[in-house]
């Protein structure tokens, strides 16, 4: 354990962070799941491939993912969906 006050609110600090991340991060990978069954199940991809890009984008704007892994996952999202169609 920190002794000095700025490294114990440091500690603080980085936990809220930490679990913020993990929540935002947690519902990405649940969008992209949900994505992924709509299109195994050959429903309406088109609804689910804009709330998936939406929460990519999302987390990329709240700094839990990198931008650049953000653009990564859109890629593979937007490639998955045209080999669908």
């Amino acid at each position: 354990m920190p002794n000095i006050k700025s490294a114990k609110k440091r500690v603080l600090v980085s936990a809220m962070r930490n679990e913020k991340n993990r929540a935002v991060k947690s519902g990405l990978k649940t969008k992209i799941k949900k994505f992924d069954a709509v299109l195994a199940n050959g429903e309406d991809v088109s609804a689910a491939f804009v709330n998936a890009v939406k929460s990519v984008d999302k987390a990329a704007a709240k700094g839990a993912i990198h931008k650049n892994a953000a653009a990564r996952k859109k890629s593979q999202l937007a490639k998955k969906l045209n080999a669908a169609q």
